[in-house]
């Protein structure tokens, strides 16, 4: 399978960007880059794919598991290396479960299929960072 994104130039720091979903979403730089941040940073969005890929599967895994989750977010800490190219060499991926009646085997079990077994993203991530993953439970 093959996916296809067309980037187009607005001008200045500009652009906007295709998703096979069919919607668009505009990239710019900060101010301190010449740009107007009026847009997603390049590298935030890698970390929101992360986070993203990886959220799909466990939500998915809590239906599936009809486990019972008031509230799910997942907190994505990334550092920066300083040399140019500039890339994430250490990632740390929180997963924050909230709920009153939380299975946490079962919500951990859901947590690890998605980062050994399913998400695509963080395969990739592995690729060139060093990962750390947390599942903390938030008891009602």
């Amino acid at each position: 399978m093959t996916n296809h994104i067309t980037t187009k130039w607005l001008g200045e720091m500009a652009f906007e960007s295709n998703n096979p979903s069919g919607l668009h979403f505009k990239i710019d730089a900060g101010p301190d880059d010449g740009g107007k941040g009026e847009g997603f940073r390049p590298k935030a969005l890698m970390l929101s794919s992360l986070a993203g890929c990886s959220g799909l599967d466990v939500a998915s895994l809590i239906k599936k598991m009809k486990l019972e989750v008031d509230d799910f977010s997942i907190e994505t800490i990334a550092n920066l290396t300083d040399e140019h190219p500039k890339y994430y060499d250490t990632v740390t991926i929180e997963y924050h479960f909230h709920g009153s009646n939380l299975h946490e085997a079962k919500l951990k079990k859901a947590v690890d299929l998605s980062i050994e077994k399913y998400c695509g993203v963080m395969e990739m991530f592995r690729r060139f960072a060093k990962l750390e993953i947390k599942t903390i439970f938030h008891h009602k």
